[in-house]
């Protein structure tokens, strides 16, 4: 599991799980303004085109749909390209590889705030007896108690801890 303590700016501390990164990135995208597909998203130049309802074989093509070809021509029509916006900047595609956790973290910072990302339970348990700034903080202890409540809430800390 992966644990997401997160202190908003103007808003009470909190603390919520996720399975794996495929569901940390859906649940971070449920919060997000942009689209799914722009928080992250792997894409071909083909499957691009495609939704224009063109093939690279279509005369037009080049003309309706130049960027796309462009991609094509600098990666292949079937690389797999990928899209984060808030890692890469609105709208750029690229062939090296983003996985869903770095979109995710991505945008969890883009909201501004502080968080803190626990990819493991054991680390999570460690972290609520560990100096952190955010934590030792004035009005921190919201944020470890947070961390606390969601760990007792799914059974990896004894609620007499």
């Amino acid at each position: 599991m992966i644990f997401v303590v997160e202190q908003p700016e103007s808003a009470p501390a909190n603390c919520w799980f996720a399975y794996d990164a495929d569901d940390f990135l859906r649940k971070v995208c449920a919060q997000d303004p942009l689209e799914p597909w722009a928080v992250h998203d792997v894409i071909t130049a083909r499957e691009l085109l495609d939704l224009s309802e063109r093939t690279p074989e279509s005369a037009d093509a080049r003309s309706a749909c130049p960027a796309v070809c462009a991609l094509a021509d600098a990666h292949g029509w079937d690389t797999p390209l990928y899209r984060a916006d808030h890692l890469l900047g609105l709208g750029q595609l690229r062939p090296e590889p983003v996985t869903p956790l770095d979109a995710g973290l991505a945008a969890l910072q883009a909201r501004g705030g502080q968080w803190r990302v626990y990819g493991h339970e054991d680390v999570a348990l460690a972290a609520v007896d560990a100096p952190d700034p955010l934590f030792d903080a004035p009005g921190g202890w919201r944020a470890r108690w947070a961390l606390r409540e969601q760990l007792i809430a799914v059974e990896v800390l004894a609620d007499d801890h």
